[in-house]
């Protein structure tokens, strides 16, 4: 059995096709089917059903494929440690964060870290922080920078807290409280909301505060994305409560302090479980101590002209 046939039995059970499967692998069909059959007599069992119209694996390729994924991470692993063991970080990050973390700059970060790695090859997953969390519990993800309320910390996961602001109200430029120095939880919660999904992390936030203050609000719109709250706010369907550095990139919303605002606060976590060698780097890149004890929170500054908040040193 070949790392190699265990390369093309995913990359055809990831595409439902043969033809697909060689073009990614960059080889021709016959090879990579003679391979696949060669790796099925060896086995005494056949990994697909092949038809005129599909390919699909058989309870057999179901059982093989996860297992031939973790011998491929282990390889890629072990290669990875002996390159970092003669000064060469190599391998793949996979690193998630939410659409709103403002406590770093990503692409400038990820810029710097290709400069001094560019044998690694970074995958960016976006997604809620209760997911990611997981997702890096369970291995799917090297890192991933999270936002969440002040009462909540993410478990089972190395972390470290980047910094902590309190949300702002975003209204449409024409909204009676577009013009307002601040607004209190009570004035808002008489107006229709725009937030995420009930029972995700960046809902639970703004829920808990409403709770806490004894109001109830009315949230008209769910979205899974911050992308499109302002497409919503600014022609006046709803008010959004949102990070205060994510609200000024957005255009065609207002942005009012709120005086009983909740805390968000923003981490970066990593997997406990054998942290890589890319993984490593990239946590050394952010100037974050790579043990695994949670160290003490870095605070933010506001740059003076862009207002974007950065990490202070």
């Amino acid at each position: 059995m070949e790392l190699q046939q265990m390369r093309y039995v995913i990359a055809v059970a990831e595409t439902s096709s043969f033809t697909r499967a060689a073009e990614r692998c960059l080889v021709v069909q016959s090879a990579l089917s003679h391979q696949i059959a060669r790796l099925e007599r060896e086995l005494g069992a056949r990994l697909f059903e092949r038809t005129t119209r599909r390919v699909r694996l058989t309870p057999a390729g179901e059982a093989f494929l996860p297992a031939a994924r973790q011998c491929l991470e282990a390889a890629e692993r072990a290669a990875a440690e002996v390159a970092a063991a003669v000064g060469e970080v190599r391998g793949r990050l996979a690193v998630g964060l939410i659409p709103t973390v403002t406590a770093v700059d990503i692409p400038a970060t990820l810029r710097d870290y290709r400069l001094r790695h560019p044998q690694v090859r970074v995958g960016l997953r976006v997604g809620a922080s209760d997911e990611l969390t997981e997702q890096v519990r369970e291995g799917a993800l090297d890192i991933a920078f999270l936002g969440l309320p002040a009462t909540a910390e993410p478990r089972g996961v190395g972390r470290h807290e980047l910094a902590r602001d309190r949300l702002v109200a975003v209204v449409a430029p024409d909204h009676p409280l577009a013009g307002a120095a601040s607004v209190d939880l009570r004035r808002l919660a008489s107006e229709v909301f725009v937030d995420f999904p009930a029972g995700t992390a960046g809902r639970a936030q703004t829920d808990l505060a409403f709770t806490a203050a004894g109001l109830v609000r009315d949230v008209a719109f769910e979205v899974s994305t911050a992308d499109y709250i302002a497409g919503l706010v600014g022609p006046g369907l709803a008010v959004a409560m949102l990070p205060p550095a994510y609200a000024l990139r957005l255009t065609g919303v207002v942005a009012v302090e709120v005086s009983d605002a909740p805390v968000r606060v923003q981490h970066v976590v990593w997997s406990r479980a054998g942290r890589t060698p890319a993984a490593t780097a990239f946590l050394e890149a952010l100037g974050i101590p790579v043990t695994d004890a949670p160290a003490s929170p870095r605070r933010t500054r506001r740059h003076p002209r862009n207002g974007r908040a950065g990490l202070m040193k």
